[in-house]
């Protein structure tokens, strides 16, 4: 597919998922960025940022948008996003650098003005994640042939995508930042790569539980999308490809 090709059908897809859906995931990716700034928990073998509080959203809005629209178009989605949170810290850091005699801004400047490598890291990350997530999630699913709509199959296909994607997201993240660049640029603080493990690891298990916790919002949701036939316009476009 050529890049006109691509643009007509990113648009398209963003007219077709329902604003409320990509919206929270774009959030929710912001939020992600800024909160693994800080670190919670920091022991021997664990560690945990403040990215765990906001992430398990992200994968659940993907999972609904690949269980609905597929995961070529929650990959898009999840660019779509990426690149929203790119711009939000471009804006955050400009704000962070212009001076301002008003008050000593000095906190405000060093949070919002972001870290390139946190940054980079969560990209990555992310991005890696979500496709990993996305192509779990629909290959598990085509594995229920004979109720693919049912709750049992939603729940594996979420489950499983969310706990293997969250978990190569927290490590990616974790050993670009944490290992690699902090000990150069955060005087010498670090993590080690037994922690950054034990952090992806009990990152992934605290994210599935809330996935559990949330996914028969997620699984009402599609049903909805289903009956209602939300995204016709994307489908139609997608069969027009096919047949050409």
């Amino acid at each position: 597919m050529n890049k006109i090709k691509l643009y007509r059908e990113t648009k398209i897809l963003l007219r077709s998922i329902p604003a409320t859906v990509v919206t929270l995931f774009a959030v929710s990716v912001v939020c992600m960025n800024l909160l693994a700034n800080k670190t919670l928990l920091q022991l021997d073998w664990i560690a945990l940022d403040g990215g765990i509080l906001i992430s398990w959203l992200s994968f659940m809005c993907m999972d609904i948008i690949t269980k609905h629209f597929g995961p070529r178009a929650s990959t898009i989605i999840s660019i779509h996003a990426a690149l929203i949170n790119l711009l939000t810290c471009l804006i955050f850091f400009v704000a962070s650098i212009i001076p301002s005699n008003a008050n000593d801004y000095s906190a405000f400047d060093g949070i919002f003005g972001g870290t390139w490598f946190v940054l980079l890291g969560s990209t990555v990350a992310f991005l890696t994640s979500a496709v990993l997530n996305n192509t779990l999630n629909w290959i598990i699913g085509k594995g229920f042939r004979n109720n693919p709509d049912g709750k049992i199959a939603y729940a594996m296909r979420t489950y499983v995508s969310t706990f293997i994607g969250q978990f190569f997201d927290n490590f990616i993240f974790s050993v670009i930042v944490f290992v690699f660049f902090a000990p150069i640029f955060w005087d010498g603080f670090c993590w080690t790569v037994l922690q950054c493990a034990m952090c992806a690891l009990t990152g992934a298990v605290a994210e599935l539980i809330m996935e559990i916790l949330f996914s028969p919002i997620g699984y009402r949701i599609t049903k909805k999308w289903k009956r209602e036939n939300v995204g016709k316009e994307y489908f139609d476009f997608i069969e027009e490809e096919r047949s050409r």
